[in-house]
């Protein structure tokens, strides 16, 4: 579906505002009018606004990690994971520190810079707590960021993170506040935005996003993007999630989503948040090279290496690395950075006014 003429123009009023300042006031139908811009204006706009602040060939690369799997008492109707849900999955015990630890070793000398730890919880136990600080530490004494997903925090659980110099804390909205309820009914939507306005209180990084393809509309995809968008400070990292149909789950039979929506979905996370990584998160092994290609070149710069995400598949680091060459791309390092701060002014396309198309990327 392409935009009317009063969304064309509702889309065009919006574009002085795309890039010269991170908003924090986006409206739905002003992002309505954007995700629906014919397919190539919409990809314009996203490129050039994400080639202002980043490498548009460098992708970040970060290790995902089940460290406790399945029992979870939550009703997710999208995870295998879930205690609801016969989906087969056999829960398991905590991991032992050292494991994670070497498989985070692993991961580093496969080129991720960013490890990410998964627990199946509605939230953890104190008497895991100290387990889980020695993740951490151990992980950040690789010389690799964090991030560790595990369900609701208490202050306290938030405060020994934070001690332990968790890097970044991963709570994804999933959808829309309207849709949420047909996904998830055992924890509200406000139970969410608020684990992630302590989280980030307490000096840790966000990561939240969600998963597109459970059925919802473009405008609860909108609606989603307009919640993170419309937070005090955007999350540093924005996973968008393809829905892995897994049997025995609620969602098992619904419809795949069309990949051309899915780009614009990852195009307007771009243009809504243009300092954040976008990552291209599950869903990878449903979708073609060209279906990638297009979403790194909408703004998607962030990957998740390896051939399992906690329960589910991925392509894995020969089909990434074939991938890559034929895109051109690389891995960024921790010593690659972006100065976002001292960009030309843009225009009404997203394109500086001194020198369009010109990368202003800064290596130090």
């Amino acid at each position: 579906m392409t935009a009317n003429v009063t969304e064309l123009d509702a889309a065009k009023r919006a574009a002085p505002r795309i890039r010269s300042d991170v908003r924090h006031d986006w409206t739905r139908s002003e992002a309505l009018a954007l995700y629906n811009l014919p397919f190539m204006e919409l990809l314009f706009r996203a490129q050039s606004i994400h080639r202002a602040s980043f490498d548009p060939n460098k992708i970040q690369m970060s290790r995902l990690l089940s460290i406790k799997t399945g029992g979870c008492a939550e009703d997710c109707g999208y995870c295998s994971q879930s205690a609801h849900h016969a989906s087969g999955l056999k829960a398991s015990k905590l991991m032992e520190v050292e494991r994670v630890i070497n498989e985070a070793r692993k991961a580093k000398a496969s080129g991720a810079t960013r490890y990410c730890m998964g627990a199946a919880w509605r939230s953890p136990k104190s008497r895991d707590m100290d387990t889980l600080v020695a993740m951490v530490e151990g992980v950040k004494g690789l010389g690799m960021e964090t991030c560790m997903t595990l369900g609701m925090l208490s202050d306290d659980d938030i405060s020994k993170l934070s001690h332990a110099g968790l890097d970044y804390y991963n709570h994804n909205v999933d959808t829309s506040e309207e849709y949420y309820s047909k996904v998830i009914t055992t924890r509200t939507y406000a139970d969410r935005l608020d684990t992630l306005a302590r989280v980030r209180q307490a000096g840790i990084k966000v990561c939240s996003g969600g998963i597109i393809g459970m059925g919802e509309g473009a405008d609860d995809r909108v609606g989603m993007l307009v919640t993170l968008a419309n937070l005090e400070e955007h999350p540093e990292s924005v996973p968008i999630n393809m829905l892995i149909a897994i049997p025995g789950t609620p969602l098992e039979n619904v419809e795949k989503i069309d990949p051309i929506d899915f780009v614009r979905t990852i195009a307007l996370a771009r243009i809504m948040m243009p300092l954040s990584y976008v990552r291209l998160s599950a869903g990878r092994t449903e979708m073609s090279d060209e279906t990638q290609a297009l979403c790194f070149f909408a703004g998607a710069n962030s990957i998740f290496a390896g051939d399992t995400l906690l329960t589910a598949g991925n392509p894995g680091e020969d089909a990434d690395s074939r991938l890559f060459t034929k895109l051109g791309l690389s891995p960024e390092t921790l010593d690659d950075t972006f100065d976002a701060t001292s960009k030309a002014p843009q225009s009404c396309s997203g394109i500086s006014g001194d020198e369009a198309g010109q990368r202003n990327v800064r290596t130090s």
